[in-house]
Parts: C-alpha cells; sequence; structure tokens
C-alpha cells in the first residue's frame, strides 16, 4: 500500500524497500471546466541536482527534447500533450542504482507550456499529482496530491528524490513558480536565453 503524502513531508524510499533498484516517477492532471478555450499540454521535468542543489549543465535538465541524463539512469519516456486519459499523463524512468556520485537529489516539476500567451495557470488544472512505483512489481510506493493551492502559477516543483547517506528519500515539495520554465530554470542554476 503506498504511503500518501502531505506537502514537505519526507518519507524513506529505500531503507523501506530494500532491493529497491528501478522506479518510475509517474505525473498527472486534468484541466478543470475553467480551461479559457485554449488545450492545455502541461510538461513534466526533472532536473538532476549536485551538492549545491543546481544542475552541472543543460544536459542535466531531463524534459521530452532531452529525455535521458544522468548516465542513462534516468530517462524521460515522452510527451503526452493532452493529458487526456486516466493514469499517469507523462513518466521518469530511475535506475537509483546506477545515479553518479556526485548526484544529490532529483526535482520533478510541471510546467504550462505557452501558459502566458494562452492565459493559463495551475488554478485551472485539477487533481495534479505525483506518484512513485516500483518498476519492477508495478506497486505504486508514494503518493503525493498536489490540492488546489496555486491559481497564478506557471511552474510548479512537485517533489524531490534525494540522497542520504547510502539511502534514498522522497520529499513532497509543492512549491509553485511564476514564470513558467524559465523560472524553474534559473531556479535550479540554468541561464535561459
Amino acid at each position: 500500500m503506498a504511503v500518501s503524502l502531505s506537502k514537505g513531508q519526507k518519507v524513506d524510499l529505500t531503507k523501506s524497500n530494500p532491493g529497491l533498484k528501478n522506479i518510475i516517477v509517474g505525473l498527472g492532471w486534468d484541466t478543470n471546466k475553467y480551461d479559457g478555450g485554449h488545450d492545455f499540454d502541461l510538461d513534466a521535468s526533472a532536473f538532476i541536482l549536485g551538492e549545491a542543489g543546481k544542475v552541472k549543465d543543460e544536459k542535466d535538465f531531463i524534459f521530452y527534447n532531452n529525455p535521458t541524463g544522468a548516465q542513462g539512469a534516468v530517462v524521460h519516456t515522452g510527451d503526452n500533450r493532452s493529458g487526456v486519459g486516466d493514469g499517469d499523463d507523462e513518466q521518469i524512468k530511475i535506475d537509483i542504482s546506477k545515479i553518479p556520485a556526485d548526484v544529490q537529489k532529483l526535482a520533478f516539476t510541471i510546467t504550462i507550456h505557452d501558459a502566458d500567451a494562452r492565459k493559463q495557470n495551475f488554478g485551472q488544472v485539477a487533481n495534479a499529482y505525483v506518484r512513485v512505483l516500483n518498476e519492477e512489481t508495478g506497486a505504486e510506493l508514494i503518493r503525493y496530491d498536489l490540492g488546489e493551492d496555486f491559481s497564478i502559477e506557471t511552474a510548479i516543483v512537485l517533489a524531490e528524490v534525494y540522497r542520504n547517506g547510502s539511502e534514498w528519500k522522497f520529499n513532497a515539495i509543492g512549491s509553485g513558480f511564476q514564470g513558467g520554465l524559465s523560472a524553474l530554470c534559473t531556479n535550479f542554476g540554468l541561464s535561459v536565453a
């Protein structure tokens, strides 16, 4: 049975799941009835972070156009442009046994593509969540349902998986940003043109 978290809660990932090697971080969402007449295209991504909480370079920003990072340990499975249907809208697969030693955490985010031009924000998004699955068994280990507290934000850091000694933990972040993807990139150490 999955551990359900609230914002700010942290939980062990590997200590309570001995032998856990391959996980899937699934992200999902729905748009609500106040969509403004435009299609929504939400994008999940991961930032591979070092000791200072920053990426080394743009290769550590994992998304649909740069789907593989951390020497193949992190893989984005593809862009879902509609969010239609049940289950995860986008997934990121991680082989935690292959994450390089200089990587301290992985931050998982969702942004709204062309949010400013389409006049969209997370106040128009419902049922957003992040969950961690054991890839081998398909069992849901951890789930964080975001709630509906974001009315003007166009990007959200949902969660982190981070190193704690020899173990890995999960942190439910739920931190919103105005400024979309460029604000997130700046926050994690990437310069945006």
